[in-house]
């Protein structure tokens, strides 16, 4: 992985990050916001994926299922956003859309994927902390403000 600050101005910082193949985005990216103390944000990238995990998340059952996805695919958009999870600790929420052979697409809650051979991540920090706090309802931590 490689990264670039691109701006600082105001509070406000916009960083370029390079995965490379065989980097693992999410944990990639988790390294990255825990290095930079990145608590508050917004990104998005595009790519490719040798393999990946997306998920649905089930109203009814409260919980997530995974949908793995074990070909090469295009990511034709990764967006989410970083916050102050319940522990205290950076957490990242994104979803993706991911481009098959033939046009097809999945979409979903990003978990986990393998870059093959490039995801170019644009991330924005801002000044604002943003935290999370566990819905009683879903069960799900989500950013309050």
């Amino acid at each position: 992985m490689q990264s670039k600050l691109l701006a600082d101005a105001g509070g406000l910082r916009t960083f370029a990050i390079i995965l490379e193949t065989g980097d693992e985005a999410m944990a990639s990216l988790a390294a990255f916001v825990e290095r930079e103390q990145v608590t508050a944000a917004q990104f998005s990238a595009i790519g490719a994926f040798r393999d990946a995990v997306i998920s649905y998340f089930d109203w009814d059952r409260r919980e997530y299922e995974e949908i793995p996805v074990r070909e090469q695919v295009e990511v034709a958009s990764l967006s989410g956003d970083v916050a102050v999870g319940p522990d205290g600790r950076p957490a990242i929420h994104a979803h993706a859309v991911l481009g098959r052979r033939g046009g097809a697409a999945l979409a979903g809650h990003f978990n986990r994927g393998h870059v093959r051979p490039t995801l170019e991540v644009m991330l924005t920090e801002t000044p604002a902390h943003l935290r999370k706090r566990v819905d009683p309802q879903s069960g799900l931590a989500l950013i309050r403000l």
